[in-house]
């Protein structure tokens, strides 16, 4: 009777818990749960009637026959990789359908992009733009971005992504002829909003302290992508969601003149459509890691 193989996917785990040392690092690698590696692992060590690890507290360690069989497990599960990489460039690019608000795609997904096209150059990201809420476009996406929790299909699981605040923000040339050093000052500036958001200075004046005082105008846009444009030409200061403004903040292209007086926002979620394309578990593994770096720049 020939001898079975025994299951990829149990290797797989092994692999991945071997080359962390870690149970918990492993099911994030592999976007499943750690009682799912721990699962698999136990599987496979009673299918070779070994032990591959020694389980401690907070702390998993490679037995002798678990390191002998990491030395030759990793080198195929390599090969098996580069195999399907190389008949996957032969084909035709992999789509993968990512839904935002339109500010959110001009402001902070479409200055990422280039990263993960260099790091997953076989897959194509569509951006499409909606400003309805993702249970009304079920259909139109394999993974989406919002605001909040409201709004969400039922069969959708999300997750937390970019935490956020607004602040003051405007040209440089802007506050040369008009420096803003304190609220009071407020007063000599024309304050611009977007319809979406008309309510966010009150807001702000109100959790600030800021003077009631008439400012010297006030201009309304459609959309906030609009606002932040007219912000960089000079047209006034507006109240900016720091997740969208962090490159035109790096660049200099707009400045912030009041940087502690912050207003949290909603936290931004995604979430993949149950019938998501495969290849969107990798945007939610490049979305994880661009909120890491975030916070690293933040820091």
């Amino acid at each position: 009777m020939p001898l079975r193989e025994p299951p990829l996917n149990a290797v797989r785990a092994f692999a991945a818990a071997a080359r962390h040392l870690s149970f918990t690092r492993a099911a994030l690698e592999l976007h499943v749960t750690h009682s799912a590696v721990s699962r698999q692992i136990k599987s496979l060590e009673e299918f070779l009637g070994v032990a591959l690890f020694e389980r401690r507290i907070r702390q998993v360690t490679l037995t002798a026959e678990g390191q002998q069989f990491f030395a030759e497990v990793q080198p195929a599960l390599a090969q098996i990789g580069a195999a399907a990489r190389a008949l996957q460039s032969q084909g035709p690019a992999r789509a993968v359908r990512i839904n935002v608000r339109p500010s959110f795609a001009v402001r902070w997904l479409i200055p990422r992009l280039p990263s993960f096209v260099e790091r997953f150059p076989d897959i194509e990201p569509q951006v499409v733009t909606s400003t309805v809420m993702p249970e009304e476009a079920v259909g139109s996406f394999d993974i989406a971005v919002r605001r909040g929790l409201e709004g969400w299909p039922s069969s959708m699981e999300v997750q937390p992504f970019l935490e956020d605040e607004v602040l003051v923000v405007g040209a440089p040339a802007l506050f040369k002829g008009h420096p803003l050093p304190d609220l009071r000052a407020l007063a000599s500036h024309v304050l611009l909003s977007a319809r979406t958001r008309k309510d966010d200075w009150d807001a702000w004046k109100k959790l600030v302290g800021a003077p009631r005082a008439r400012p010297a105008g006030r201009l309304q846009f459609d959309h906030l992508h609009f606002v932040l444009q007219a912000a960089v030409d000079g047209l006034g200061i507006a109240l900016a969601p720091t997740s969208l403004v962090s490159h035109d903040l790096a660049s200099g292209r707009l400045q912030s003149p009041l940087p502690a007086l912050r207003m949290t926002l909603e936290r931004y979620y995604y979430g993949l459509a149950p019938d998501a394309a495969p290849e969107a578990s990798y945007v939610a593994e490049w979305f994880e890691e661009m909120q890491v770096e975030g916070r690293a720049e933040g820091a």
